[in-house]
């Protein structure tokens, strides 16, 4: 039996990164626990740099540093910002554009590209939004700081992730998908909160200005000649022109992100992109050489190669980078007993901490008890909770928002003792749920018991669908084992007859079987023509040949419909049911191909046919008992051996 656990998807964009070391500390969509950790570890480490720097016995070193003016003069047009400002609006711009190209995908592609399936996120991030600010005004309802509601509204979503990957349970499952839609629900609140509430005053000449050129930067998707720089000084032209409106210049990150393409690699496009390689391969020169680039880019989308071009300066550089600028807080005692008597700081804390808490689980446990919505296997109130915990952790754009909101330095000072006193809380707390948790349903249990349960609707099965008998495969397309397992399963069905339904769940193992996931989605689409269980056995039969153009062969021999086939494998439902089944297997430390469930226990141990006859007998539902005429005597040890 393979032992290996499964890796996320590699796209296009990353492969052949121009700086390795820098990229390799982060995935391109799914990411690994290690970069989140880090990315939430240089967060911590600024954050405490800052507060050091701000309190060293030097006088007001920290604040005559970011207050230090940097000036650009164009003629007798001058542009002056401060450092501190320069960060805020000038390098968060791309972190916002970066959460743009993140919010663009997930809608088009995505957890959120299916209402069915975003209606608890969406849920749960807007109830996070709106009863933190609540709970903000109720404690502060009158003085200059009511019009800071705002800092409380948004979580940190590198933090949030690196603590959940830090302190989460140990199997988090569809935990992590959660609180990533959750998320980009979030950012957009709080993006809207930004543009709304805290833009003063409006020019409409520059605003117009910014408007004609995003369409500029829209229209850019048919051009095919220096894209890249045109992208650059369009998106220059808005943030200036934005700067000049008086409109928070970090929203036109957003604006441009959104306008970007975004889609799965065409065939078209990458066998495009595989011919130019090779005329270059026979004839390199720099004009072949440029084809070839420019095909290789055209494969992937503009958002996939931008995202993995800038979120390691994102999230390694320019973030920490903004905490050291804002965190800094002078903890004089006058500070903190200002900040302990104060219904500013104690409004952030209860908002964040309370507000985040109460507003996300209780949304989820309404709409659970409504069936308004489904969780995903593991999903449990408890787990949510934890995440909810979690995401009072309001780092990066509580920071940002009290700059914008708030005037008095010593109010400022107040507020972001709030914020760090709440995400400090947040954390512990957070962390003392799951452990709560863990200890009422350790993971060990999770393990021993299928999932998700098994919904015809959903799952492929073989044999009628209200047998009395279950057996559940994880397998995987290019594993040698689950192929010769076949064999086993065709003995075992013949054996109980219309007693069994046997069905096949995904585990692609991607880091020995790349061409496992590709095949998983081949099964997908064709099962959206009624025939899943006709090219499974083709695909088991050539697992050496399991290219795009040898599974487009397939579909072929099927009669499928192939345009119908390809767009399907690259659409959002055929990839979220694969990744579905993929962190199913997850939750429940399924990490080896073929795993079995019989009759919703995991089964450990040889997979021969003798073995699983025995077990279904054994499973305590056996054919008999449901009042059925197939049955056979169970084979005796012997037999099976």
């Amino acid at each position: 039996m393979q032992r290996t656990d499964p890796a996320p998807e590699v796209t296009e964009g990353d492969r052949a990164p121009r700086f390795p070391r820098l990229r390799e500390l982060v995935n391109q969509r799914r990411g690994f626990s290690d970069s989140e950790k880090t990315a939430a570890a240089l967060l911590l480490v600024a954050t405490v740099l800052a507060l050091v720097w701000a309190n060293l016995p030097l006088g007001s070193s920290y604040d005559d540093f970011w207050h230090s003016t940097v000036s650009l003069q164009v003629g007798t047009n001058t542009l002056e910002l401060d450092l501190r400002s320069l960060v805020n609006e000038g390098l968060m711009t791309l972190f916002f554009f970066v959460v743009g190209l993140e919010v663009k995908r997930e809608f088009a592609l995505g957890e959120l590209s299916v209402w069915s399936r975003a209606v608890v996120p969406v849920s749960a991030a807007v109830a996070g939004l709106a009863i933190p600010a609540v709970i903000f005004v109720l404690i502060n309802n009158q003085g200059p700081a009511t019009h800071a509601w705002g800092v409380v509204i948004s979580s940190d979503t590198a933090f949030l992730l690196g603590a959940l990957a830090i302190v989460g349970p140990r199997l988090p499952g569809h935990l992590r998908t959660f609180l990533l839609a959750l998320a980009v629900v979030d950012d957009i609140g709080a993006l809207a909160v930004i543009a709304i509430f805290y833009t003063d005053e409006v020019h409409f000449v520059p605003l117009i200005v910014a408007a004609v050129t995003l369409v500029g930067i829209w229209a850019l998707r048919w051009v095919s000649v220096a894209q890249g720089p045109l992208y650059v000084v369009l998106s220059i032209v808005v943030w200036v022109a934005l700067l000049a409106s008086g409109v928070q210049p970090t929203l036109g990150g957003v604006a441009i992100a959104l306008l970007i393409p975004v889609f799965t690699p065409r065939r078209m496009e990458v066998e495009r992109a595989a011919e130019l390689s090779r005329a270059f391969r026979q004839s390199p020169n720099p004009a072949y050489a440029q084809a070839a680039v420019r095909g290789l880019l055209n494969s992937v989308s503009v958002n996939d190669r931008l995202h993995t071009l800038y979120i390691p300066y994102t999230s390694f550089l320019i973030l920490p980078i903004f905490a050291l600028a804002n965190a800094g807080v002078h903890l004089s005692a006058e500070t903190l007993a200002a900040a302990i008597r104060s219904p500013l700081t104690w409004g952030v804390i209860a908002g964040l901490v309370i507000g985040k808490l109460v507003g996300i689980t209780g949304i989820t446990a309404l709409i659970r008890i409504f069936r308004l919505g489904v969780l995903a296997p593991g999903l449990t109130l408890g787990r949510i909770a934890g995440g909810a915990a979690l995401s009072g952790i309001g780092f990066t754009i509580s920071l940002f928002i009290i700059d914008l909101a708030i005037e008095d330095p010593q109010l400022q000072d107040e507020a972001r003792v709030g914020v760090l006193a709440a995400s400090l809380i947040a954390f512990v707390l957070g962390w003392a749920i799951f452990r709560i948790v863990d200890r009422v349903q350790p993971p060990s249990r999770l393990s021993l018991v299928l999932a998700r349960p098994v919904d015809p609707a959903r799952d492929h099965i073989r044999g009628p669908v209200d047998a009395p008998l279950t057996l559940v495969e994880y397998g995987d397309f290019e594993c040698p084992f689950c192929s010769r397992a076949t064999g086993s399963i065709d003995e075992v069905r013949a054996h109980f007859g219309d007693s069994l339904r046997y069905v096949w769940r995904h585990l692609p193992l991607t880091r020995v079987h790349p061409h496992a996931l590709l095949a998983a989605r081949a099964s997908e689409a064709a099962a959206n023509q009624g025939k899943f269980f006709e090219l499974a056995p083709i695909m088991f039969a050539h697992q050496d040949a399991l290219e795009l153009d040898d599974l487009l062969g397939y579909a072929a021999s099927l009669e499928l419909d192939l345009d119908r086939f390809e767009e399907d494998m690259r659409s959002s439902e055929v990839v979220n049911r694969v990744r579905d089944d993929a962190i199913d297997a997850e939750l429940m430390d399924v990490h080896s191909t073929p795993t079995f469930f019989i009759c919703g226990k995991r089964h450990s141990g040889p997979y021969d046919a003798a073995t699983l006859i025995r077990e279904l007998y054994e499973s305590g539902q056996t054919p008999q008992d449901a009042g059925l005429g197939y049955f056979r005597t169970p084979p005796s040890s012997e037999e099976s051996v």
